[in-house]
């Protein structure tokens, strides 16, 4: 059996927590506030076609580097004076030794060029109510509280517009820490005595003023944290930049149900496809500001394959970097996003531009597409170098490498197309082949899982099971350190015999197959006792008993552990149809938490 937290970390999150007495007050999906439909029409052109954008957390906290006041902060940085309850005139104290001189804004855009973004989001204010611009409405900014002494905004505005990339500014309209009325600081003001209309009619909006009259035309004015703002006054931030700027776009935390775009919470990506204008938002290690000793950089490999998921579900990856104080960036986060420019410089065809995938996920990658072309995002090989595009509709024409276009062969039987592979993939990263078709391609993300001997370890996940009875899926957030939000979508729930789960398998090749369940489980759900039942096509019941492992509580806050347990192996005689099920074998407490079952080929 084998133990291990759920999503490497390799799934990060963003620097944002809660705004009331406790830290812990709000669990992550009430602290980003209700969310906004994923926009569609003309004006979310741009955001839909731009596929990758840099995020840039920055500001006092990377001059911390996630130490202060002589104590080191593990997690998010950016929430370091939260963390801390470091006073607000003491923190102002200590963020004046804040000095980015290697600051060069020309040298950041070049970078983020070099990479393949295509627009940059700024933290103009975070939550500490630093701002990063030299503003009329509050000193406490960089030009004013610093030795800097300039305004390192204009010039990263000017860089952008000449260099063609869209800018964003990235604003905490709710909390801030510095200001009396301002949310979240409870350490030195009385939540009681707040009042926010105040700090939004004194700070927040002309402040959101300077930064759409002052740096030229913006792309996004990305909100965050909402916190206990009502409708009208989310309405008045989104009504404030669509009277400055048409065309700017507001992200769906301004809150309330607004915005022009959907972003998921941190580190988060959706289970399905969703259609319309969205974004998933990830960092390159585990804080979003700059930590001194946090190096768990996503590799170039980590962030090619996340771009290629998220797009294949329709969406923009918003990647983020934190960086130094000094005002250089990382040097891994430089290396590893030029590695990811250089792949798309080949590849970029099968990312910018592109539609969801008409087609499930299947063992060997993902697919993207455009009309006529469905572009196959190949993680894997199968052993035989035979891939298989299974429920495939239309009439497949040609297939060829992206990156040099040689042609492979294809055949098609019926709604199945294989392409013959290399027998080395040209980068294993992620080959990208191309599939020319005619005719259309109907969404097919509920039919049968393929399953063939060709892979090491088949996966299937909660998001395409059929669930029964109060069966649901969920997703579990939780966390390594502090704010470093990690999210497993499971199946939860099941209580009685009849909240059962089932999948459809079509086994493509005989075999032996071990079969693994992996999930965790707390007190409540140790020893209980569930059935693992195999059905081949017009034949009787396999019914295989498991008992549950304990594997530990579910907290938001601390690292979620999930197990494998290999409960079953079964002989495949001939291709054919089965049916997977999982259910309690008698009714009681919810059996457990279902992240995958695993189908291991044996040899």
């Amino acid at each position: 059996m084998r133990f291990h937290a759920c999503l490497k970390a390799v799934i990060a999150a963003a620097g944002l927590f809660s705004f009331h007495n406790s830290v812990f007050a709000q669990q992550p999906d009430q602290l980003w506030g209700q969310n906004a439909d994923a926009g569609k029409g003309e004006k979310t052109r741009w955001f839909t076609e731009a596929k990758f954008g840099l995020f840039l957390h920055w500001g006092p906290y990377s001059h911390f580097a996630g130490d202060i006041r002589g104590k080191r902060y593990y997690g998010i940085t950016e929430w370091i004076m939260n963390r801390d309850k470091t006073p607000a005139a003491e923190y102002a104290q200590l963020a004046g030794g804040f000095n980015p001189s290697e600051f060069n804004a020309e040298e950041w855009v070049r970078i983020a060029k070099a990479s393949g973004v295509k627009y940059i989001v700024l933290t103009a204010k975070h939550h500490d109510g630093f701002a990063m611009w030299d503003s009329k409405v509050s000193d406490f900014d960089i030009v004013d509280a610093t030795p800097y002494k300039k305004d390192p905004i204009k010039a990263l505005a000017a860089a952008c517009k000449k260099e063609g990339i869209k800018l964003g500014f990235y604003y905490s309209q709710f909390q801030d820490w510095h200001e009396p009325n301002g949310g979240g600081n409870s350490w030195d003001f009385d939540p009681k005595k707040k009042d926010y209309a105040s700090y939004y009619r004194g700070k927040s909006l002309p402040q959101i003023t300077e930064l759409l009259s002052n740096y030229g035309e913006l792309g996004i004015i990305w909100f965050d944290t909402p916190g206990n703002m009502n409708k009208e006054e989310s309405a008045a931030f989104l009504e404030k930049v669509h009277q400055l700027q048409p065309n700017c776009l507001v992200s769906s935390r301004v809150g309330n149900g607004l915005g022009d775009f959907k972003d998921f919470g941190d580190g988060e990506v959706p289970a399905g496809v969703v259609k319309g204008a969205w974004e998933a938002i990830f960092t390159h290690n585990d804080s979003w500001g700059y930590s001194a000793f946090d190096q768990n950089f996503k590799t170039p490999q980590e962030i090619i394959r996340l771009l290629a998921e998220v797009a294949s579900k329709g969406g923009n990856l918003m990647m983020n970097i934190g960086p130094m104080g000094n005002g250089k960036l990382p040097a891994l986060s430089e290396k590893y996003f030029r590695a990811t420019g250089d792949w798309l410089k080949l590849n970029g065809e099968a990312i910018y531009g592109t539609g969801f995938s008409p087609i499930a996920p299947q063992p060997w990658g993902v697919m993207t597409s455009k009309p006529g072309k469905l572009y196959l995002h190949v993680f894997q090989r199968p052993h035989n170098g035979k891939l298989l595009v299974p429920d495939f509709t239309g009439s497949a024409k040609k297939a060829y490498l992206l990156s040099g276009k040689k042609p492979l062969t294809l055949r098609q039987q019926g709604k199945d197309v294989y392409v013959d592979l290399p027998a080395t993939l040209p980068d294993e990263r992620n080959t990208v082949v191309v599939l020319e078709y005619s005719g259309e391609l109907k969404e097919q993300h509920n039919v049968s899982f393929a399953i063939s001997a060709q892979y090491e370890q088949l996966s299937l996940l909660p998001q395409r099971a059929k669930l029964n009875g109060n069966a649901q899926t969920k997703s579990l957030t939780h966390s390594y350190y502090f704010g470093d939000w990690k999210h497993a979508m499971c199946i939860v729930n099941q209580q009685a015999t009849a909240d059962s789960i089932s999948y459809q398998l079509r086994f493509t090749e005989p075999g032996d197959y071990k079969v693994v369940l992996q999930y965790s489980a707390d007190t409540t759900n140790e020893r209980r006792e569930g059935l693992l039942e195999l059905t081949p096509a017009g034949k009787a019941v396999q019914p295989y008993p498991f008992q549950v492992l304990f594997t530990g509580k579910h907290d938001t806050h601390k690292p979620l552990l999930f197990i494998d347990q290999a409960v079953a192996v079964i002989t495949v005689p001939a291709p054919g149809e089965w049916t997977l099920r999982i259910r309690p074998a008698k009714d009681g407490k919810e059996l457990f938490r279902l992240k995958q079952v695993l189908l291991e080929p044996l040899k």
